[in-house]
């Protein structure tokens, strides 16, 4: 059985994970999907015929907390692994590291791992990545990374540096909370599809504690409700598109 396990609120980490699960598999994995706060899977124990592809991204170059807490659910048996992280073109810092060391406490192998880029939450940085390029890259590195997985290859190290940066205040998330405007129909998606269950049951109430500033329920309001239409944020954003705006490439680990 492949399978790819991802945190991903903004799609971005799935499609790097289900591409490379799809490729080891030759199209057939099992989506498993735990980026909701009340997300299940029937699918947690894995052995070492078995082989699954790690996604997440990259909050202030660390794995988010959620995201560590999600992993652990997961037990492997020696089951080789790929380990991927994706990050909004400034660094991923010692995220990668922290998944490589994460899976190998749960039992898992890692035979490979890769540092993708993808569409920043914030701005406008490398808006539609990844794209068909990108992707393409992802399945001729899962087709190079099969032999290692078959062979239960186990990767020495990947990039990063131990203790990770920002220590325990790392991973938390960003500063800005979504707010809502009154097109809001109160459909509840929001409520439904936030990682944290930091929306109220009126789609307007944000817990300033609990959001991680994914930008999720923005980016899937279907009124167009949700949003960050402030000064301080345009500004923020502007001036972070401009500093990132130099394109970086996907990195890869056999």
């Amino acid at each position: 059985m492949i399978a790819a396990i991802y945190f991903s609120p903004t799609d971005t980490s799935r499609k790097g994970a289900e591409a490379i699960a799809k490729a080891l598999g030759d199209g057939e994995f099992l989506s498993i999907d735990v980026t909701r706060f009340d997300a299940e899977s029937e699918r947690t124990e894995f052995g070492p015929e078995d082989a699954v592809v790690f996604g997440a991204p990259v909050y202030g170059g660390r794995l988010y907390r959620g995201c560590r807490e999600r992993f652990r659910r997961f037990r492997g048996d020696g089951t080789p692994c790929i380990v991927t992280v994706t990050y909004g073109n400034r660094d991923y810092d010692d995220a990668l590291l922290e998944l490589f060391d994460l899976a190998r406490e749960q039992g898992f192998v890692p035979a490979a791992a890769a540092a993708l880029v993808g569409q920043h939450t914030y701005g406008s940085i490398q808006v539609g990545r990844p794209d068909a390029s990108d992707l393409a890259q992802d399945r001729e590195f899962a087709e190079k990374a099969a032999a290692g997985v078959r062979a239960k290859k186990a990767l020495e190290t990947v990039p990063g540096s131990r203790p990770y940066v920002k220590g325990d205040e790392g991973g938390k998330g960003g500063n800005f909370r979504p707010l809502t405007s009154d097109a809001c129909t109160g459909c509840g998606l929001c409520v439904r599809e936030c990682p944290e269950g930091a929306i109220g049951a009126d789609c307007r109430t944000v817990d300033p504690d609990r959001c991680i500033a994914c930008f999720r329920c923005i980016r899937r309001c279907p009124a167009g409700a949700k949003n960050m239409d402030v000064p301080a944020y345009r500004e923020f954003a502007e001036n972070f598109t401009q500093k990132l705006s130099a394109r970086r490439e996907n990195e890869y680990f056999l």
